[in-house]
């Protein structure tokens, strides 16, 4: 009786082995996304230790840090009235010298429906908390694929990291199909589905009516355990980590339950 294969996805080849750094759009500096940051610089110097050629990322957020911020998400008293996307980047490239980019926008087409400048990247990774975002971004990229077929920042991968108030998910797809190479032990998936194609109709349904601002720390915390984001930003890191540091994934995602403390993966199918 033969063994099963198991099911993997190789990394796509020119990011295993980059002559450029990986450019890297991440899309929300709230709470994931700022810790989410702090993460990335600790994969990019790492990757850099391992000969590899690191990463180029660009953060998008178009909100200014405010009291309500302050405790849940990564930002100091002193940082009150600044863009978060300009504070983390700033903070970063002083710590780790690396010369990332704040861009102060929401990453969104304009009235006229332009795709925003420098939106170009290898890679993706969502930390947003809408529904309506996620098929912002995943519009965008199909657009970004056709254009840039042939290019550097050709979008290959997309994370999409979110949650509720207990509950959070990680999910990594492919843009478009990604070579994978004759392999007699794995099974290769050359695609993995977006947020959008397995669940769209899912969290459009489960959406939270009431989205308005919190106005203070207490009120955020009503909303959203104090714990559940930089729990969704540290998994998803280790899942990107994985992705390029081994070059092969079984796994393409995760579901949390902070509160049973527990983690289903989603399997690369």
């Amino acid at each position: 009786m033969r063994t099963p294969k198991t099911n993997i996805h190789f990394l796509d080849n020119y990011l295993l082995s980059p002559t450029n750094p990986i450019r890297v759009n991440v899309i929300g500096a709230g709470g994931t996304g700022s810790k989410f940051m702090t993460a990335l610089m600790e994969i990019n110097h790492s990757l850099l230790e391992l000969d590899h050629a690191g990463l180029d990322v660009h953060l998008w957020d178009d909100d200014i840090i405010t009291s309500a911020n302050i405790g849940r998400q990564r930002f100091a008293e002193s940082e009150k009235g600044l863009y978060k996307s300009q504070a983390i980047i700033n903070r970063l490239n002083r710590w780790a010298g690396t010369n990332w980019k704040a861009e102060t926008q929401k990453f969104e087409r304009d009235i006229e429906g332009n795709i925003p400048k420098n939106a170009g990247a290898s890679i993706y990774v969502s930390c947003t908390d809408t529904v309506a975002s996620r098929f912002e971004i995943d519009e965008i990229l199909k657009t970004l694929s056709g254009r840039y077929s042939q290019h550097r920042d050709t979008p290959k991968y997309w994370l999409d990291l979110g949650n509720t108030k207990y509950t959070g998910q990680g999910i990594l797809s492919t843009v478009g199909k990604v070579y994978q190479p004759v392999s007699k032990k794995f099974k290769t998936f050359d695609m993995l589905p977006s947020i959008i194609e397995q669940y769209g109709d899912l969290i459009v349904e489960s959406e939270k009516k009431d989205d308005t601002p919190s106005c203070s720390l207490a009120e955020s915390l009503l909303k959203q355990d104090l714990f559940i984001n930089s729990t969704i930003a540290q998994l998803g890191a280790s899942l990107l980590w994985n992705l390029l540091q081994i070059g092969m994934i079984e796994n393409r995602g995760f579901f949390h339950n902070l509160k049973d403390c527990t983690t289903q993966p989603i399997k690369v199918a």
